[in-house]
C-alpha cells in the first residue's frame, strides 16, 4: 500500500523513515518546509497532494485542535478523501473530536483508526511502538502492515475513540510518573544518595515505574533523551485527561498536581524542551539541583 504521513516532526519523521526504509512507497507533508526537508522523506506539497497519491493517511499531529483543521477543513483530507482510503491518526486526541472525524469520514465511505503511539522518539526509531488502536477492526487489520513497520505491539481496544482514551490514560501515567520520580531524584540528590545505586533499588523494589527505568539511567548521566515529548505537549495530554475524566464522572486527586507540575516548570522556561527536563526544573525551584553534579555542592546530607 502507498502511504502519507501529515506532519514530519519528532515522532512523524522517525515513523514515517522506518516505512520508507523497509522498501514501502511513502511520501509526507508538513507546514513547516524545513522540518519536511529534514525528515529525507519525500514531499508532498500539500496535504490534498498527499491524499490523492496514497492509499494510508497517517497523522503524526499535536492535538485535536491541529487534527480537525487538517482532517476537516478546506483543502484537508476530507475533501480530498476517495471511499476505501483508511486515515490512521497516531496523534494523542480528545475521543469526542476522534469520533467525530470517524463520522464525517465513513459518510464518504473512508475508515478513520484512532492508533495512539506510545514508546516515544527512540522505539519510533527502532520500530518497537505500541500501537493502542480504536475504530473498525477490518480497517485496523488492512493498514497493519505499514503500522508493523515503527510498531511491533499492535492491540485493538475497541470502537471510534477506544484508541484515543487509552492513549490519554497512558500519557497521564507517564507524566505522573515523570514528574514523581523527578521530585525523589532531586530530593536524592541533597541527600547525597549515589543516584545510579539509588535507582538500582528502585528497579528492584515497589517504586520502579517507567521512569526508574528508563529515563533516569539515562538522565543521571547527562543524557536527556532529547527528541521525544515536549513539557508542553506533556501539559497538554494531561489537560486532556483531566477533561476526559471530567466528562466520565470520574474524580482525580492527583490530576491537577501533575498537570501543576508541568505548567510551572514550562513558565520557567522549559516547555519547548523535552518533558525530562521537568526535573531541572524542580531542581531549579530546590536551590539550583543537578543530577549530574557529582561535587558535594548541591548535596546536602
Amino acid at each position: 500500500m502507498r502511504a502519507g504521513i501529515v506532519g514530519a516532526g519528532h515522532m512523524g519523521g522517525r515513523m514515517g523513515r522506518r516505512v520508507r526504509d523497509a522498501g514501502d512507497p511513502i511520501v509526507a507533508y508538513d507546514v513547516d518546509p524545513e522540518r519536511l526537508a529534514a525528515s529525507g522523506l519525500e514531499p508532498a506539497a500539500s496535504v490534498a497532494d498527499l491524499v490523492a497519491r496514497v492509499d494510508v493517511v497517517l497523522l503524526s499531529l499535536p492535538d485535536s485542535t491541529v487534527i480537525e483543521p487538517v482532517v476537516l477543513g478546506d483543502g484537508g483530507v476530507l475533501a480530498a478523501a476517495r471511499p476505501g482510503q483508511v486515515v490512521v491518526d497516531l496523534s494523542t486526541a480528545a475521543p469526542d473530536s476522534t469520533q467525530r472525524m470517524h463520522a464525517a469520514l465513513a459518510e464518504r465511505g473512508v475508515a478513520y483508526v484512532d492508533a495512539g503511539v506510545s514508546g516515544g522518539a527512540k522505539a519510533a526509531e527502532a520500530g518497537t511502538l505500541t500501537i493502542m488502536a480504536g475504530g473498525e477492526p477490518e480497517a485496523l487489520e488492512r493498514v497493519r502492515p505499514v503500522l508493523e513497520r515503527f510498531a511491533s505491539k499492535i492491540v485493538h481496544m475497541g470502537p471510534s475513540g477506544a484508541g484515543h482514551v487509552a492513549k490519554l490514560l497512558n500519557n497521564f501515567l507517564n507524566g505522573i510518573a515523570l514528574a514523581a520520580t523527578s521530585e525523589v531524584m532531586v530530593a536524592a540528590r541533597r541527600a547525597g544518595l549515589d543516584l545510579e545505586r539509588f535507582l538500582d533499588v528502585l528497579n528492584s523494589s515497589s517504586g520502579v515505574n517507567f521512569a526508574t527505568l528508563n529515563r533516569f539511567p539515562h538522565i543521571v548521566r547527562g543524557d536527556y533523551l532529547e527528541g521525544g515529548l515536549t513539557g508542553r505537549l506533556m501539559a497538554k495530554d494531561v489537560r486532556l485527561y483531566l477533561d476526559f475524566v471530567a466528562r466520565a464522572g470520574v474524580p482525580t486527586f492527583t490530576g491537577p498536581g501533575c498537570l501543576a507540575a508541568f505548567e510551572v516548570v514550562n513558565a520557567m522556561g522549559y516547555g519547548d524542551q523535552i518533558s525530562n527536563r521537568v526535573v531541572d526544573g524542580i531542581g531549579d525551584l530546590a536551590g539550583g539541583v543537578r543530577l549530574q553534579d557529582t561535587t558535594s555542592e548541591g548535596a546536602s546530607a
